[in-house]
């Protein structure tokens, strides 16, 4: 469903538009910071966003990094998830 390359999780359309995005650029060697996110209209309402920030987390996971958020979305999206994912969030 989701290309990922580091610090960049997206999906394109058939025609090669991207049509969904988070990107994460490395904040530090150990923190990554969430600073965009993206969804297309066409794709609204169908929890792609919060997809998006679970692939995050898998990939600092997999990368043993920690996460920091400046994107809106992200800050929100972390904010009621806070209990579940405190371990890996910084905030």
């Amino acid at each position: 469903m989701f290309n990922i390359t580091d610090g960049r999780i997206y999906m394109n359309d058939d025609a090669g538009k991207t049509i969904a995005e988070v990107t994460f650029p490395s904040l530090d060697d150990n923190t990554i910071i969430i600073d965009h996110t993206f969804v297309d209209d066409s794709l609204r309402g169908r929890g792609i966003a919060a997809k998006l920030m679970l692939e995050v987390i898998n990939y600092a996971k997999t990368h043993n990094k920690k996460i920091k958020a400046s994107c809106s979305y992200a800050v929100k999206w972390f904010d009621k998830n806070k209990d579940e994912y405190k371990e890996i969030y910084l905030g």
